[in-house]
C-alpha cells in the first residue's frame, strides 16, 4: 500500500486531530495542521518537530468557506504536495429541535457538513491536479441512522458527510484518488465527555484504532471495530423500537 508521507489534518489542535498528529509525527511523516486555535497549534507543532519530517501550521475556521482553499493551497505549497487530507474539524453542539436553540443545530451543520464540503472541494482540487491522493472523511456512528434530541442535527451533518464520501467513492473508483469514510463511536474527547456509556473508548486506544483504519484505506470503517461494526449494522437494519436503545 502507498505510504502517505504528506498529511493535512484539520481540527488538529485537540482531541482526535491532535492524537492523529502525534501518531503520524512519531512515524516521521510531514504534517500540515490546521485549526481555529493557532496558539495551541503552534505549541503542538513545537512538540512534534523533533520527530516529524516537517510540520506546517495554519489558522483555519472551516465555516469561513472562502478561506479553506487558500489555507489548503498554502499548506500544500509548504509541504511540496499532499498525499492525504483528513477532514476532521467538527462540532458537537446541539439541542432538541423546536426548543429555541436553533443556533446550536445550525452551527453544527454549518461546521460539520458545509465546512466539510468546503474542505472536500479544496482537497480534491489539489488531488485532481496531482492525479493522486487519499481523502479521509471523519464521520460518525451517529451518522448511520438519525438520532433523537440533542443529537439530531449532529447525526444529520455526519450522515450528509458520509453521503458525500460514498458519492466520491463511486466517482473515483479505479483512479489514483482514494476516498475513505471513517465512523468513530464514542471516544474520550471533549465532544463525548458528558456521555455516560460503557462503550466509550479511551483517547489513546481510540486514536490507535483511528490511525489503523485510515492507513488501511478502506471505503468505510467504524472505529473501534468492536463493538461499533455490529452496532452500525444493527442501526442500519433493525426496527426503530430496538435501535433507540442502542449506543
Amino acid at each position: 500500500m502507498t505510504t502517505r508521507d504528506k498529511i493535512l489534518i484539520t481540527g488538529a489542535s485537540s482531541g482526535l486531530g491532535e492524537g492523529m498528529a502525534r501518531r503520524y509525527a512519531a512515524q516521521g511523516r510531514s504534517l500540515a495542521l490546521a485549526a481555529r486555535r493557532l496558539e495551541r497549534l503552534d505549541a503542538l507543532a513545537a512538540e512534534l518537530r523533533p520527530t516529524a519530517a516537517q510540520v506546517a501550521v495554519s489558522e483555519l475556521d472551516v465555516t469561513d468557506t472562502d478561506s479553506v482553499p487558500v489555507v489548503f493551497g498554502k499548506l500544500r505549497d509548504e509541504l511540496g504536495g499532499l498525499d492525504r487530507v483528513i477532514v476532521n474539524a467538527g462540532l458537537g453542539k446541539g439541542a432538541p429541535m423546536g426548543t429555541g436553540k436553533a443556533h446550536a443545530n445550525l452551527e453544527t451543520v454549518q461546521t460539520n457538513l458545509i465546512g466539510g464540503i468546503a474542505q472536500v472541494e479544496a482537497a480534491l482540487e489539489i488531488f485532481r491536479e496531482q492525479n493522486h491522493g487519499h481523502l479521509v472523511l471523519i464521520s460518525s456512528i451517529a451518522g448511520v441512522r438519525g438520532q433523537p434530541k440533542s443529537q439530531t442535527a449532529y447525526s444529520a451533518s455526519k450522515a450528509g458527510l458520509t453521503a458525500v464520501g460514498e458519492g466520491l467513492q463511486t466517482e473515483f473508483a479505479g483512479t489514483p484518488i482514494r476516498v475513505s469514510v471513517i465512523a468513530p463511536g464514542y471516544i474520550e474527547t471533549a465532544i463525548n465527555r458528558g456521555v455516560k456509556t460503557s462503550l466509550k473508548a479511551d483517547l489513546d486506544g481510540g486514536v490507535d484504532a483511528l490511525v489503523k483504519a485510515i492507513d488501511n484505506e478502506k471505503q468505510w470503517a467504524p472505529v473501534p471495530a468492536w463493538p461499533w461494526l455490529p452496532i452500525a449494522s444493527a442501526l442500519r437494519h433493525l426496527p426503530q423500537s430496538i435501535t433507540r436503545h442502542l449506543g
